[in-house]
C-alpha cells in the first residue's frame, strides 16, 4: 500500500511535489467515511483507499501519473535495458537550472506490515543517487545507501546486498552499469527482500482511460479465464450497458502462405432482442470491436484492473478516469474501492467529474488539486490543506466557483467570431 510518492524535475513538476496517502487528522460530517474510506496501519497511520486529483487541461494531474509510472519501469528494468534512462527521464526544461539537474523519485509504502522508503535520483544517463530505508523495528533505519559508485549496506537488515556489491562495482559487469539501480542487481540474483519490493512494485496496475490496444487485448485474454469472463460479464450488466454476456473466440493467424501457431482474439458480446411489448424475442451477437460503443468498449478493458485491484490488494492508477463514462458509472467505481469488503488496495485518479466532489462520496483529503504556477511549474495541494472549510460543504459548487484555485482561467470564446 502506498503511503505517499514524492518526485521532483519531472516534465511540468519542477520543485518537490508529494502525493500522500496518509490519512489527515479530520473528521468528515458522515462517520461512515471515516471507517469505510480508510485502511487502518496502526494507531497512528491510516492509509486512504481513493485519491482524486482535479485541476485544468494541461496543469499536471497525469503527470503524476507518468511520474509514478515512470518510477516503476525504471526499478523492474533498469538492469534488463540500458536505455531505459534516456527513454523515460524528462526533466523539467523551462527552468535553466533543472534542465541539467537530477529527476528525484521516492516511494513510501507499507509491505508484509513493515514500512519502507526507497527512492532514487537520475538524469537521462546515470543513477547518481539511491536509497532504501524501512523500520523493522520502532526506529527508521538505513537498508542501504549510494552515491554515485559508493554504496554502504547495513549488512543486519539487508544481507544480500552485501554479497552483490563486488559483482556491482565492476565496471565491466551489466548489472553494475551506472545507468542500473543497485536494489534491481540484487533483485537479479532472485533474492530476498529485493525480489519481494520489486515484484510489490510490478503489480501496480497504472492505465490510461483512453483507448489503448495493449489494454485491450489484456481484457481480452482476461476471458479466457471462466471465472473472470463471469465476472466482467457481470460488472458490464451492472453498469447498463445492454450486454447480457461476453466472450472470445479464438482463430489461427496467417502469415504468408504458412499457418501461423500464433493465436488472435476476437471478442463478442450478447444483447438481447425485444418484441414490441418488450419481451425477450432471442439473442443479437455484436463484434466488440465495431459494433460497441467507445463507452462500453472502456468499461470492458478497465473491468478486469478493477477485479484484479481489489481481489490482490493492488493499487490501480486511472487516468482521464471519467472519459467516456456516465457520472453515475465513475461514482459506483469510487464506491466500490470505498466499501468495507475492500480490505486494502488504493485507486488513484485524474479526473474532471466534479460529480464526485462530494462530502458523502470522499473525505476532504481524499481530494488532490493540481494548478501551474507563472513559471510553468505544477504545484499539488489537497483540500485538507485548505482552513474553514465545512465538512459539509459543497465542494462541487466551490471548486467550479474558483475557491480551491486549480480551474481553468478562460478568455471570451465569442471573439473569436468577431471581425
Amino acid at each position: 500500500m502506498i503511503v505517499d510518492f514524492s518526485v521532483q524535475n519531472y516534465k511540468s513538476i519542477r520543485d518537490m511535489q508529494t502525493l500522500a496517502m496518509n490519512a489527515a487528522n479530520l473528521v468528515s460530517k458522515d462517520k461512515e467515511l471515516d471507517k469505510l474510506n480508510l485502511i487502518p496501519v496502526s494507531p497512528k497511520l491510516s492509509l486512504l483507499k481513493t485519491k482524486a486529483i482535479y485541476g485544468a487541461n494541461a496543469s499536471g494531474k497525469s503527470t503524476m501519473i507518468e511520474a509514478l509510472s515512470t518510477f516503476v519501469k525504471i526499478v523492474v528494468y533498469s538492469v534488463k535495458d540500458e536505455n531505459i534512462l534516456g527513454n523515460l527521464i524528462r526533466p523539467f526544461i523551462l527552468s535553466n537550472e533543472t534542465i541539467l539537474g537530477p529527476t528525484y523519485f521516492q516511494l513510501s509504502f507499507i509491505l508484509n506490515d513493515t514500512y519502507y522508503r526507497y527512492g532514487f535520483e537520475a538524469d537521462n544517463k546515470e543513477i547518481r543517487t539511491e536509497w532504501l530505508f524501512g523500520t523493522p523495528g520502532k526506529k527508521e533505519v538505513p537498508f542501504f545507501t549510494r552515491e554515485g559508485s559508493e554504496i554502504y549496506v547495513n549488512e543486519h537488515q539487508f544481507q544480500e546486498g552485501i554479497k552483490v556489491i563486488d559483482l556491482y562495482k565492476q565496471s565491466e559487469n551489466d548489472i553494475g552499469r551506472k545507468n542500473s539501480l543497485f536494489l534491481a542487481a540484487v533483485r537479479s540474483f532472485n533474492q530476498g527482500l529485493a525480489r519481494e519490493i520489486i515484484n510489490y512494485f510490478s503489480r501496480y496496475i497504472i492505465i490510461s482511460g483512453l483507448y489503448d490496444l495493449r489494454l485491450h487485448q489484456m481484457a481480452e485474454r482476461s476471458l479466457g479465464n471462466e471465472f473472470m469472463r463471469k465476472r466482467i460479464a457481470e460488472m458490464l450488466k451492472l453498469a447498463d450497458v445492454g450486454i447480457d454476456d461476453i466472450w472470445r473466440e479464438e482463430a489461427n493467424v496467417e502469415k504468408g502462405l504458412e499457418e501461423s501457431t500464433e493465436k488472435k482474439y476476437y471478442t463478442f458480446t450478447r444483447h438481447i432482442m425485444r418484441d414490441k411489448e418488450g419481451k425477450p424475442a432471442g439473442t443479437r451477437d455484436f463484434f466488440m470491436f465495431t459494433n460497441e460503443s467507445e463507452g462500453t468498449k472502456k468499461m470492458f478493458e478497465i473491468a478486469p484492473a478493477i477485479l484484479e485491484s481489489l481481489d490482490g490488494g493492488r493499487v490501480l492508477l486511472l487516468d482521464e478516469f471519467d472519459a467516456r463514462f456516465h457520472p453515475l458509472i465513475s461514482r459506483k467505481i469510487v464506491e466500490l474501492f470505498n466499501a468495507a469488503s475492500n480490505k486494502n488496495a488504493q485507486l488513484i485518479f485524474a479526473t474532471h467529474d466534479t460529480n464526485l466532489l462530494n462530502s458523502k462520496l470522499l473525505r476532504r483529503d481524499q481530494i488532490c488539486f493540481v494548478e501551474k504556477d507563472q513559471q510553468g511549474a505544477s504545484h499539488f495541494y489537497s483540500l485538507a490543506d485548505f482552513k474553514g472549510v465545512r465538512n459539509d460543504a459543497s465542494f462541487e459548487k466551490d471548486y467550479i466557483a474558483g475557491k480551491y484555485g486549480a480551474i481553468p482561467f478562460l478568455g471570451d470564446f465569442k471573439s473569436i467570431l468577431e471581425d
